[in-house]
């Protein structure tokens, strides 16, 4: 059994690790985090254990024992385990340290932290808490997806997902205070693209939003949100406060250009936060699981991360069936940052 803390935590835990953490190798250089202005705490646990359940509580304890006193606003599951009955289970074990009002997430091909990757049945959680940072949740049931293909019903599948996209994103609150949305989708690669263009459609083509798609194997494609365990749906957070927000996005399909682009698109996504005179806190990556496919050694990705981020700064990230961010195509839409795409690994950096 593999269980491990990935100190992802902002505030007074910055800068070390606690006991029973694993701590990567040190391959970069050290960057200098934010200051203990802000009780935003972001925190990661997670459990290879071969009992779901088990695994589930000993990840989402991890993540919550940190906390402390501090409100928790959302928890993120991404878990790998194979059916539905074993999924549930993990859920279970999450649900027994974190209410269930506050759990989402969805099946995932794997999850990244600066601890390690966890692949094969394995569950990661990201618990996001503080009283300077809030959470909204939305939940888009029955998009009207399942069954069409791009190939047969091309045109009412697209339709389906723009209006299923704008329909979750009016069901979010934007305001001055609003920074980043989070979408975890039962729509791969490239009906994704359709599912972005419907929220970009309400939240604006320049808000920032991140996420992926969960596993699309038969059996696999479970969207989470308030113990509910949905096929055919999305879920969207949006998270809001005084801090900042950067992003960028990376396309690769061969062993070298992978590495090469993970730590390219880390290394932007840090500058572009830089540039806003902001500090990072935490990074979170929606990496493709095509790309880790065609790694021959799945560490080397988050090696190249670290190269960029430094192994301190806090770091969460899933293997998703598509992701969302700012896509490195050359048909990018001008004045739009976001885009449902896939073979590309999209960082978000948050700091003040």
């Amino acid at each position: 059994m593999w269980c491990l803390t990935a100190c992802l935590v902002a505030a007074a835990l910055f800068g070390s690790l606690v006991a029973g953490c694993r701590p990567a190798a040190r391959t970069g250089g050290p960057v200098s985090l934010a200051p203990p202005t802000r009780e935003i705490l972001f925190r990661v646990g997670v459990c290879d254990a071969e009992d779901p359940f088990e695994s589930g509580k000993t990840a989402a304890r991890a993540a919550a024992d940190p906390l402390g006193a501090a409100p928790v606003k959302a928890v993120i599951v991404s878990e790998c385990y194979e059916d539905k009955d074993r999924k549930a289970r993990v859920l279970d074990g999450v649900h027994s340290v974190f209410p269930k009002a506050v759990v989402y997430g969805g099946a995932t091909y794997g999850s990244i932290a600066q601890s390690g990757v966890a692949g094969g049945e394995s569950v990661a959680v990201l618990a996001i808490a503080g009283k300077d940072i809030d959470v909204a949740a939305a939940c888009r049931p029955k998009m009207g997806a399942a069954g069409l293909t791009l190939t047969e019903h091309k045109d009412a599948l697209e339709a389906n997902l723009r209006a299923a996209g704008a329909a979750l994103a009016k069901q979010l609150p934007k305001t001055a205070e609003s920074r980043l949305a989070i979408v975890i989708a039962d729509a791969h690669s490239p009906k994704n693209g359709a599912l972005v263009e419907g929220i970009r459609g309400v939240l604006g083509k320049d808000f920032p939003i991140t996420g992926g798609s969960v596993n699309k194997n038969a059996g696999q494609t479970f969207v989470y949100f308030r113990g509910q365990m949905l096929q055919d749906a999305a879920v969207a957070l949006m998270l809001s406060g005084e801090f900042c927000v950067a992003m960028a996005g990376r396309q690769a399909k061969e062993n070298d250009e992978v590495i090469a682009t993970a730590e390219a698109a880390a290394a932007e996504a840090l500058r572009k936060l830089t540039e806003q005179a902001c500090r990072p806190a935490a990074a979170i990556a929606f990496d493709c699981a095509g790309r880790k496919g065609r790694l021959n050694n799945v560490a080397d990705e988050l090696a190249a991360m670290q190269k960029a981020l430094g192994t301190q700064l806090p770091l969460f990230g899933t293997y998703n069936a598509g992701e969302i961010g700012p896509a490195d195509v050359a048909e990018a839409e001008p004045g739009v940052l976001s885009s449902g795409v896939g073979w590309h690994v999209m960082f978000t950096v948050v700091g003040w």
